[in-house]
């Protein structure tokens, strides 16, 4: 199991496994790769055995006070792995190297899975947007985390292997560098979960 900062590379397996994943609100392409050129974002990917199984994608602005995950997805043949929690703690490491305070997300209100995910990290509810997902009409459970809190709670080194999304490290993807798995890729709209 490797988790790697994604690339333009993963593009095509990204969008796979986002349409797999979110089928009536994914992500288009173009929105996708925007979020993979950000130097503002941090995307990364799960893969085993050269297998794009997952990703994770957080929009932090190095200094800001706030930052949003975008996005979780797991492929569905690999759920109930843990892997899911790697991604949101490599994450949130990512959060906490550009001095995120506090970490923001929305979770579909009929994801009771990824609601209870967010919720062992320490993610509290903080409030709801009616019908935030379309076109299925279902609310957005918007949940927030300190970041610091978390951090300490687990130590600076227990967040996840080491965070391949260092703020030191250069974007991949706005670089345009290639993956050796270009063949595999994913993405997906803000708060969209699968774990």
């Amino acid at each position: 199991m490797m988790i790697r900062p994604a690339t333009i590379g993963d593009l095509d397996a990204i969008m796979r496994l986002e349409r797999a994943s979110f089928p009536s609100d994914a992500w288009s392409e173009a929105m996708m790769r925007e979020e993979l050129r950000s130097p503002h974002s941090r995307y990364v990917v799960w893969e085993e055995a050269a297998r794009l199984l997952g990703y994770a994608g957080l929009r932090a602005v190095a200094g800001a006070r706030d930052g949003d995950v975008q996005t979780i997805a797991v492929a569905e043949s690999a759920r109930g792995r843990g892997q899911g929690r790697m991604l949101l703690r490599t994450l949130i490491a990512a959060a906490h190297e550009r001095g995120v305070r506090d970490l923001f997300l929305e979770v579909r209100a009929d994801n009771p899975v990824a609601q209870e995910l967010y919720r062992s990290e320490g993610f509290a509810e903080t409030g709801r947007r009616p019908r935030y997902y379309q076109p299925d009409d279902v609310d957005a459970i918007v949940m927030t985390l300190d970041v610091a809190g978390w951090a300490a709670a687990r130590g600076t080194e227990s967040a996840a292997s080491p965070d391949p999304t260092s703020q030191d490290r250069a974007n991949p993807a706005a670089s345009g560098e290639e993956s050796a798995n270009s063949a595999q890729t994913c993405e997906h709209p803000a708060g969209g979960w699968c774990t």
